[in-house]
């Protein structure tokens, strides 16, 4: 994606979700320019850390004693819960000289955990405040220490490349001098060239899918910028298999929620559906019952209803794994069910015998 598409992307993530984004890009492309520029549309103050020239201390603040307790005084640069919004940019991430440094600020760059805050030590973000992270691609051009793959997980990343009609009028609106603006205009070459592939190790991850629901619940990209974003948090090949999944509605499994409250809708699409993608609508609504296992009447017989078109082999299966959960096995064992219960429930007892 070009500088413009990023700004778009960033200010989408800051403004709806916890998460980090990591913009990575060649020196000179804009990274720092773009995240300035969308903090600034978005109304947040703007705060700039330089890790390559930060020390531990810096980070975590000076130790101080209190009575018989050590306590740690709040880095300058942490804005407090009262102040006003603020973006904080972790520049340079892999610049930084020391590894502790890196060690330092990894706490502070993962998104905080469901109901509690992000941190750096003994010290708290409030969530009005977010955190942002840009670095140089790890290709041999630069001299950047490689971040681990626990730390790539945490953050998604945005790959940012040199793209001339940004560029353009970019410099247009600077009012560059016009010498500068027309030679460029017929050579294009002669911006930023492009490095080796700004490959990252990211690859799938439960994590991963979980930032990737989180975008896909709460925010919206342009068509064209939602596979890069993904790309970003589970790897080129898992997001355009999800890309695909996405726009192939015809062959999508039926879903728990149709399954139990929609039945009379989905009936036919389920029965036809392919072995492989049964598989799919049976985790699904396994999964749900787990977590949710109380049924309305009406939920327990579309339930039931769905075992009833299952091909045998899969209905055993299904039946079995649902006999796990009490609450629903209580429901299963009703007499009016045994029509399409009993022979599954016949040849799981011959298994356990």
């Amino acid at each position: 994606m070009n500088v413009e598409q990023m700004k778009i992307v960033v200010k989408e993530i800051l403004s709806k979700t916890d998460l980090t984004p990591c913009v990575v890009g060649h020196r000179g492309v804009g990274k720092s320019a773009g995240i300035l520029q969308a903090c600034r549309e978005l109304d947040r103050r703007y705060v700039s850390l330089r890790l390559g020239q930060m020390e531990v201390g810096d980070l975590v603040g000076i130790p101080f004693r209190s009575g018989e307790v050590m306590q740690w005084s709040r880095p300058s640069w942490l804005p407090g819960d009262e102040d006003a919004p603020t973006v904080i940019h972790c520049d340079e991430l892999n610049r930084a000289q020391q590894e502790d440094t890196l060690q330092a600020i990894f706490q502070f760059v993962e998104p905080p955990a469901e109901g509690m805050l992000r941190a750096i030590h003994t010290h708290t973000l409030s969530r009005r405040h977010k955190v942002v992270v840009s670095i140089n691609p790890p290709d041999g051009s630069y001299q950047v220490a490689t971040l681990d793959r626990a730390l790539v997980d945490r953050m998604v990343m945005l790959f940012v490349e040199t793209d001339y009609q940004c560029w353009a009028r970019y410099a247009q609106q600077r009012e560059f001098a016009g010498e500068v603006r027309q030679f460029l205009a017929g050579n294009h070459g002669f911006l930023s060239k492009q490095g080796m592939p700004m490959e990252m190790q990211v690859e799938p991850s439960e994590r991963a899918w979980e930032m990737v629901s989180v975008l896909k619940k709460n925010c919206r990209f342009p068509a064209e910028l939602e596979m890069e974003v993904y790309s970003g948090i589970v790897g080129k090949e898992a997001a355009i298999a999800f890309m695909r999944w996405l726009s192939d509605r015809k062959g999508r499994p039926v879903t728990a929620d149709e399954i139990l409250n929609d039945w009379t809708s989905v009936a036919g699409r389920a029965e036809a559906q392919r072995d492989d993608v049964q598989a799919a609508t049976i985790n699904d609504l396994s999964a749900l019952l787990q977590v949710s296992p109380e049924l309305s009447e009406e939920q327990e017989d579309n339930l039931v209803a769905y075992i009833a078109v299952l091909p045998r082999d899969l209905r055993f299966g299904f039946v079995k794994s649902l006999l796990k959960i009490p609450e629903v096995a209580l429901l299963l064992v009703k007499d009016k069910h045994d029509a399409v219960i009993f022979d599954a429930m016949q040849a799981i007892s011959r298994q356990a015998g």
